[in-house]
């Protein structure tokens, strides 16, 4: 594997593992430090950093496990400095309860989750899609989440690059789900010079120490972050807290928290949701399918279309916020859905609550959770057996 990024010719199409992809991505975003422990099938991403990010005198460090990964990367976050690690499903488990701390918080940072089987150890070596809910409810209490799902090398290069953009912009944590296939499979990438990138940074505060409020409410739920060092004076806890950082019992206080989590995400849906629709302006039948059973979905509406069937596919790019008025109104008029994942069902009902239409609607499931892709044919023969 090519880990000389110096090297890179981006002028012309490189071939690039989608591990690779993810580090290449992140270090073009503007990444700092990294703060991980090795984990199949994420591993590449750590090892491509370790001898990327000292050249250019940034921080790389193999953390003893995965609690104190995001710990790390949570604290080099709040020095100022764009923090990232990437793990999979056992360690984004272990994760979970200093996610909830940087989602209350507030703290920019990126997890990357290379999904394997499971549940425990389960299959290191083979793909699951059973990670998605998770990445929305798996720390206790009221929490947004913002999680980004790839279905090919060249997207895991682009959704690292806007993960950092929205956990910088929005101060939160962002999650980027790779499965295991579109991790380890190599593609042809473009890469774009950096002149050509958009970065975004955080938002530095223009008013004196002494009016600073580090969570600050304003009328768009997203304030400005000052970083330690910097001369400002805040305090930052896992309690609910006022816009100084100070714990509160106040419940008008509690509520305005708790509601900027929110509303930070949910006000911004335009900015946040991304959706692919494949063939679906005349579609009949849709297949709602996201990351690597995408691919399949795609190659299946291919070979259907062929043969004059009118499938589609709907592809959500971001699973979390679920894109509840794209998938309503692409799917309204189609007389059937599949929805296709490799689990033993964590999309369905999502698709189910934004789409019904009484007696009337017709779903119908394609899950496989035995380590094995699903297939074009799997796809094609689910949707026969039902027409």
């Amino acid at each position: 594997m090519s880990t000389d990024r110096a090297n890179i010719d981006r002028d012309k199409p490189v071939l690039l593992q989608g591990n690779e992809a993810v580090a290449l991505g992140a270090l073009d975003a503007g990444l700092e430090f990294f703060g991980g422990y090795p984990i199949t099938p994420s591993s590449e991403i750590a090892e491509i950093l370790s001898q990327e990010m000292p050249k250019s005198g940034n921080k790389f460090i193999q953390m003893e496990d995965e609690l104190s990964s995001m710990a790390s990367i949570i604290g080099a976050s709040l020095t100022g400095k764009k923090s990232m690690t990437a793990t999979s499903g056992p360690g984004f488990s272990l994760m979970q309860e200093n996610i909830g701390y940087g989602m209350m918080t507030e703290v920019p940072c990126v997890v990357v989750n290379v999904q394997r089987g499971g549940p425990s150890t389960g299959l290191p070596t083979k793909p699951s899609q059973g990670d998605l809910m998770q990445a929305r409810w798996g720390t206790h209490g009221d929490h947004p989440s913002i999680t980004l799902y790839p279905d090919s090398v060249q997207e895991a290069y682009e959704l690292t690059i806007r993960a950092f953009n929205l956990a910088e912009k929005y101060r939160t944590p962002v999650f980027l789900f790779l499965d295991e296939m579109i991790g380890h499979m190599r593609e042809s990438v473009h890469l774009p010079k950096k002149k050509d990138l958009e970065i975004i940074n955080r938002i530095n505060p223009t008013v004196p120490p002494e009016w600073y409020k580090h969570f600050k409410n304003n009328p768009k739920y997203i304030s400005p972050l000052a970083s330690y060092g910097q001369g400002y004076r805040f305090h930052v806890t896992g309690l609910t807290h006022d816009e100084k950082g100070f714990p509160t019992n106040k419940k008008e206080e509690i509520q305005a928290k708790m509601d900027k989590l929110k509303k930070k995400i949910t006000n911004n849906l335009d900015d946040l949701i991304q959706v692919e629709a494949f063939h679906m302006d005349d579609a009949e039948v849709a297949v709602f399918a996201a990351g690597l059973v995408a691919r399949s979905a795609k190659e299946a509406v291919i070979r259907a279309r062929e043969q004059n069937q009118k499938i589609g596919l709907v592809r959500p790019l971001t699973i979390w916020p679920f894109p509840d008025n794209e998938v309503e109104r692409m799917l309204s008029s189609t007389q059937m859905t599949l929805i296709a994942e490799m689990n033993q069902g964590q999309l369905i009902n999502e698709v189910k609550r934004v789409t019904y239409y009484g007696e009337h609607a017709k779903y119908i499931k394609l899950q496989r959770y035995d380590g094995t892709l699903i297939t074009p044919e799997d796809i094609l023969q689910r949707i026969s057996e039902v027409l």
